[in-house]
């Protein structure tokens, strides 16, 4: 009996002796061969092989140590995948917290409004913390791998600030950009106002594009887009310089002249009535909603006031006038 006594006494010493040298490993804040310390833990991948791949990114933990807390505080099968981000000061229990609760780390990007396509692709395959699962596709074969159906991949991608998961892949925020494009254009179109000369979804997208090229003050939006209803309306040009330059591609050099102007192509809203093939840009929701929802006019000309402002006309000759006291410095008689 005295030695079953002492046998239990003996454990229970035992114990608390591991518990304590437990409490003491997993409360004291890891060695790191950096101030930051990334490492990824594949998917599929299991205690053990994460324990490795973090010791070997250079937080100083023996990986049986972290393997065995984990196991025997029952976190080890809680184990989530994704890219990780560690800290000096972070613990071994805080560690195992981090594995188990999924708590991977994250960066952002942002697209902007008025963006074509060329800068969007710029941007997604020069960030440092995507994957590029993109980079060799043409825009046919990328289309199709995001869902989309139509055959051009300007302005399907919503502007906006995205956040992801390091090291995800660029295919995953492609598709979420075009299915934000889809739903926002998708509850602007449900909403326009009745009787636009607009056929489809798409081709707002289209003139959304325009207008956001072509606004330099957010309160003009609504007017801008007037104009060019207006004018789709009784069938006028929209003679639209950005949508010119758009067509010239990378090749046009910085200045539009008469000669652009007079030089036919797809884009060229002066020699071709109506919509150009495709959008110019990504527009953003004010865009879309001003195109879809415009302010009542009677405008059929605008220009630059040069200070981000436009001066809206009703006919030629005061627009004329417009032109030559903004753009000419004349004195606008």
């Amino acid at each position: 009996m005295r030695f079953l006594f002492r046998l239990v006494l003996i454990i229970a010493v035992l114990a608390g002796l591991a518990a304590a040298a437990a409490w003491w490993v997993g409360t004291r804040p890891l060695a790191l061969s950096a101030p930051v310390i990334d490492f990824t833990v594949q998917r599929g991948h299991n205690m053990r092989q994460a324990a490795n791949t973090i010791a070997a990114a250079g937080v100083a933990v023996e990986p049986r140590v972290l393997y065995w807390v984990a196991r025997l505080s029952g976190k080890a099968r809680l184990l989530k995948a994704g890219s990780y981000e560690v800290h000096e000061g972070l613990t071994l229990w805080q560690l195992v917290l981090k594995l188990s609760s999924g708590d991977v780390s994250q960066a952002d990007l942002t697209l902007v409004e008025g963006w074509n396509f060329h800068q969007v692709r710029a941007a997604i395959e020069s960030h440092p913390y995507l994957t590029q699962d993109a980079a060799g596709l043409t825009d046919a074969e990328l289309l199709q791998r995001v869902g989309a159906a139509e055959a051009h991949p300007e302005g399907l991608f919503f502007p906006d600030t995205y956040v992801f998961d390091k090291h995800s892949g660029a295919l995953a925020l492609y598709r979420r950009a075009y299915q934000s494009m889809q739903e926002r254009l998708r509850r602007a179109w449900d909403e326009r106002q009745p009787g636009l000369p607009l056929a489809s979804p798409y081709e707002a997208l289209i003139l959304a594009s325009i207008v956001e090229k072509e606004t330099g003050r957010p309160e003009d939006r609504g007017l801008v887009a007037s104009v060019f209803i207006n004018r789709l309306r009784i069938g006028m040009r929209l003679q639209t310089d950005p949508a010119v330059i758009y067509g010239y591609g990378p090749q046009f050099e910085g200045r539009l002249r008469r000669h652009h102007l007079d030089t036919d192509h797809p884009w060229n809203t002066y020699t071709r009535a109506g919509l150009p093939p495709t959008p110019i840009a990504m527009p953003g929701m004010e865009s879309l909603r001003a195109t879809l929802q415009p302010t009542a006019s009677q405008y059929f000309y605008f220009v630059s006031r040069g200070d981000g402002s436009s001066e809206f006309s009703r006919n030629l000759a005061d627009h004329n006038r417009a032109v030559n006291r903004f753009q000419r410095g004349g004195n606008g008689s």
